[in-house]
């Protein structure tokens, strides 16, 4: 029985493990993807906004 605790808690770590860097991974797309975003939305504008009365 014991065996199968330490079995059992080696999975969970594993698993946190594996969700872990899943999750990271995941984060670093959506930051990615949030940067291109931006990047074009001021291209798309060109450098009239900059020149543009208040």
């Amino acid at each position: 029985m014991a065996d199968t605790v330490s079995v059992s808690t080696a999975m969970k770590d594993e698993e946190s493990a594996r969700r872990r860097k899943r999750s990271i991974a995941i984060a670093l797309v959506l930051g990615a993807l949030v940067v291109l975003f931006y990047v074009i939305t001021i291209v798309h504008m060109g450098p009239g906004v900059v020149n543009r009365p208040l």
